[in-house]
């Protein structure tokens, strides 16, 4: 499945292509993957993803991070 469909990597992946996100539109889904475990895919409607993408913004997930 994941053959056809045309992954976009995100502009701050890794220098080297390692820890790079992917993301691909199909129909009315946003799929997202790793590039190093790409037969791990995860599925999300267009606004899901983009209020997620608002509370990263945000610092909702500061948490996370280190």
């Amino acid at each position: 499945m994941t053959s056809e469909i045309k992954w976009q990597k995100s502009s701050f992946s890794g220098g080297g292509g390692e820890q790079c996100l992917e993301t691909a539109r199909v129909a009315d889904e946003i799929l997202l993957r790793e590039s190093d475990d790409p037969d791990i895919i995860v599925r999300t409607t267009p606004e899901k993803l983009a209020a997620f993408i608002l509370g990263v913004k945000n610092g909702e997930f500061d948490h996370f991070a280190g």
